[in-house]
Formats: structure tokens, sequence, C-alpha cells
């Protein structure tokens, strides 16, 4: 184990590639349809060639699995399904000798139900203090058959659950699991000891889950659309938490990734305060069109939020909640929103692939980090579930009007020619792979020079040996309209042509990386990127 200040503090955080893996749906180890900690252990090399810095793994812990994960029954073992805390200890030695450093996701908004805080809540009843570590409250109505207040969930459906002795519990998500009271001491000792339990197995950061939900309104006061403080958004106790954990961190070298959805850049930048987060996730950039304004627009307010408190910019195209990116490419409409999936959206494949390596090209060259999610470097499409097959609860609570986030979870394609993709053996995985899931297969694109994986590899490994990516300054180009063009003092520049038809590239003396061929006259087709040196 590691000990305290074992870990020197240095910079490594503020221009790293960081792999997100979804542990389920990365590889099978051990043959039962579900990824592993052995899976993920035998792919290191994979990861190592494919160039990245991290690795951030969504939660590993036990669970129902009722959210993917995100309902944590024990913050100290690895579920079963994935291995065991030895073989995780093992993975993030492992990893380290590769030179890739691990992340873990810890969840402190709320816990599972089977959580042993929470089955002590429910068997202690009304008024114990087991229950003063979640928000039980009595009902409203003549005989509190109502909820509380009027809280809107973060998934659809009620925020409240009336239990057997009559009282309710909060859960801003699914009804298996419940919100934490974070104005209890023992709720905040619990995770802080959680923390220090992770950094001295060896990790190198946290990313936080639903960072900005934790602190509640101490009346529950009913939610008004447009009056501001939301009363469980952004309240400024968060603040006071994230300094307590930034104190942990610092004894190991670690740094945090905050789940921030925010539309105050101001009030964003709080968290990235010298004493607070380190990072925090970018989800403007992520839910853009692919349109040239707007996304210029994104990155000057993005640099421009985070210059003040000095902190770096994170970058990422996908995660495991979002449409795929060469599909949402594909789309009419390019951007990302929650409340606007809906089943049969078309889309062009080969056009979104085409702006999806482009758009790889523009994120790797921005200043700052950025956060690849697992099966964006082979150009995977969002799937298409069989409703019978759909497991995530954002699809039943909105009445089966939402597809939910199966679609991007789908196990990976590691064989073409192996059984399902040698994902695992010949156990069929948790969720279904689409046909000609081959065509993606990792060693088939490992072959073709011109393959998605190819371009991630090129384009990550000029990243790290060429002066002026990552970290700095970046200078806007004087450029066509619908183009992108900026240079990284000292770097490279990076051209991104979103018009409608070719256009010459800048002066320069070489072409380091292209996203796609240019045509016939050298000009930069649409919809494609190019690097240059001077």
């Amino acid at each position: 184990m590691a000990a305290p200040n074992s870990h020197p503090t240095d910079d490594w955080w503020r221009d790293a590639v960081i792999y997100q893996v979804y542990p389920r749906s990365f590889a099978d180890g051990d043959g039962d349809g579900t990824g592993d900690l052995a899976g993920v252990r035998a792919r290191l090399p994979y990861l190592a060639e494919l160039g990245v810095d991290a690795v951030w793994f969504t939660p590993w812990y036990v669970s129902p699995l009722v959210d993917g994960g995100y309902d944590v029954a024990d913050y100290r073992t690895i579920d079963p399904a994935f291995g065991t805390l030895g073989e995780a200890e093992k993975l993030i030695a492992e990893a380290r000798e590769l030179g890739i450093r691990t992340i873990v996701d810890i969840v402190p908004n709320h816990v599972s139900d089977q959580h042993a805080w929470f089955r002590a809540a429910l068997a202690a009843g009304p008024g114990s203090a087991e229950r003063k570590r979640f928000h039980f409250r009595p009902g409203r109505g003549e005989n509190g058959e109502l909820p509380p207040n009027n809280w809107p969930s973060q998934f659809s459906g009620p925020t409240w659950t009336r239990v057997p002795d009559g009282e309710w519990y909060l859960h801003l998500f699914t009804p298996e699991q419940p919100d934490l009271n974070w104005a209890h001491p023992e709720v905040r000792q619990e995770h802080e000891d959680v923390l220090r339990f992770w950094f001295e197995r060896g990790v190198a950061g946290v990313r936080i889950d639903s960072a900005a939900l934790l602190a509640k309104d101490p009346a529950l006061a009913d939610f008004e659309e447009g009056v501001d403080p939301h009363p469980y958004i952004d309240q400024d106790e968060l603040h006071d938490i994230y300094r307590s954990w930034r104190a942990v961190a610092d004894e190991y070298g670690g740094v945090f990734v905050g789940e921030v959805w925010l539309p105050d850049a101001e009030r964003f930048a709080r968290y990235l305060r010298p004493d607070e987060l380190h990072t925090a996730f970018n989800f403007n950039f992520l839910s853009c069109p692919w349109d040239a304004d707007r996304l210029r627009r994104t990155i000057d307010d993005t640099l421009a939020e985070h210059a003040p408190v000095g902190a770096p910019a994170t970058w990422v195209l996908c995660n495991h909640d979002v449409t795929r990116t060469v599909t949402r490419y594909g789309r009419e409409e390019t951007g990302f929103d929650f409340a606007k999936k809906t089943f049969g959206t078309p889309t062009d494949l080969a056009l979104g692939t085409r702006r999806a390596r482009a758009a790889a090209l523009l994120t790797l060259a921005l200043p700052g980090s950025v956060y690849l999610y697992q099966g964006e470097e082979l150009g995977l499409p969002e799937a298409d579930v069989p409703l019978d097959r759909i497991q995530d609860p954002m699809h039943f609570r909105s009445g089966g009007v939402d597809p939910g986030r199966d679609g991007c979870r789908v196990p990976l394609p590691w064989t073409a020619d192996a059984p399902y993709c040698g994902f695992g053996s010949e156990t069929e995985p948790w969720l279904p792979q689409p046909a000609g899931w081959s065509a993606y297969a990792a060693d088939r694109q490992s072959a073709d020079p011109e393959s998605m994986l190819n371009l991630y590899r090129r384009a990550l490994s000029l990243r790290r040996t060429t002066d002026g990516f990552g970290d700095g300054p970046l200078d806007w180009l004087s450029s066509p309209d619908g183009v992108l063009s900026f240079r990284r003092p000292g770097g490279p520049t990076c051209v991104v042509n979103l018009s409608p038809g070719p256009v010459d590239l800048p002066e320069h003396g070489t072409l380091l990386l292209r996203s796609g061929p240019l045509d016939a006259d050298g000009r930069l087709p649409r919809d494609t990127a190019v690097w240059l040196r001077a």
C-alpha cells in the first residue's frame, strides 16, 4: 500500500489523455458474458499501445446494478462479477508499470438501498440516528400521503419513496439509490476514509459522480423554476466538502475530476479553485453541435471560465451516458440533449464517422486534458439494443420513450472472427452485439493503416512527442467561414473544415496528420481536419 506523500505531486493531469473503462463492457476474462478486471488486465498492452496516460474506471464496487453500478452497496469491495480487491490492486500496479495511472469513480450523492447504512435505517425506524444519515421525512397531506416536497428527479419519475412506517426518503435518481445527508458528520468522515482507502492502494485520482448535488437545502423547500439558489444543485456548502477532500488528496498526490453540470461559468469555476477540485468535465463541448461558430464559442468560453482559477480544461466527445459520436454527428441534429433522445432517429454513419475523425484531431489539439470513452477509438456507433434486452432505468422511468444509455455500453469487439467478436468466450455478452460488429474489431483495425484505431494511435503518439500540445495557450488564425484554425505556440497548427466545400491549407512545412485524404488539388475537404507544422 502507498503511504501518504509517497506520490510526489506533479502536473501530469493537466494534459493527460484519460481512457474511460466501463468494466462490464470492456473485456471478459472469465467467459461469463460480463466484462471484468481479468479482461482489463489482459488488454493493458492494448491501452499502452494506444498511448493513454491514465484509465478511469466507472464503479467496480459491489452493486445490485440497478443503475449500471452507480448504486454502490460497498465502496471497499469489488463486485464479484468483476473480480476481487486483490485483482484490483494487481491491475493498478500492472497498469502503473506500463505508465498508465488509475482513476476510480466515487459516488457520494447516494448509495444503494442494499448498503448497510440504508438497511439499518429502514430497520431502526423514524427518528433514529441511522435515519439521520439520509433524508427521511414525514409526508405532507392529511395523513402524510403526499411527498415532502416537489423536487424534480435527475431521471424521470418521483424523487420520494414511502416506507411501511409512513416516512418518505429522498432519491434524486432511482428509489434504489437513496440520497445521503451530507450535513451529517458521519457521512463526511466515511467518504474521506473511502478516499484514503483507494489512494493507499495506489490510485492516482478520483472521478466524483454528480458532484454538484450532494448538499441539500436544510429546509427541503419546494423547487421553483428560475428561483436561485436551487434547493439541491450547487449549494454553497459543497465547497467546504471539497476543500476537506482536497486536503486528503494532497496527502497522496492524488487528483480529482468532478462531474459538474452548471450553466453559470463563474459558479462552475469556483469548484476549480486551487484548494478544491483539480479539474471538472466540460459538458458544453460534449453536447455542442458540429458547427464551426458554436464550437469556437464553446472552446473560447471553456478556456475563459478556467483561466481565472488557473485550471486546465477537459475535453470529451462521449461517455457512458451519451449517444456515441459517430451516430450523433451523422444526424440532422448533431448536438446532445438527454431530453431529446428518442427511438428511430436516422443517422448517416459514413458522414458521422468522417466528422468523428475530424473531431478527434480537434479535441486532441486543444489545451488541457482529454477523456476518451472506450470504443470511440474504434469508431463504434450507437447500438440499437432490442427492447427486451434494455436494462437502463432511464428507459423504464421514461415510460419507454427514452431509449436509454445501453446503446453506448455494448461490449467491445476485439477479434473479428471469434465468437462475440472476442469479447470473452462463447457465452453471449450481457448486452447483445449488433450484426456487423466484427467490422469494428480491434484486430481488423490494427491491420488497416487508415482505420479509426490507427488514427487515434498516431494522434496520441504525436501529442506525446511533439512540442506544443497539451496544456498551454491557443492562438486562433484567420480562416474562411466554417473553418476552425488555430496554432499552439511553439507547436502545431490544427485546421478543421466544417464549411460546405474544400478549402486551401495555410502555408506550412509538414503535414503531421490528417483525419481523411486531401482532394486532388491538395485542398482540405469538408468535415476533415489536419495537423500542420511550420
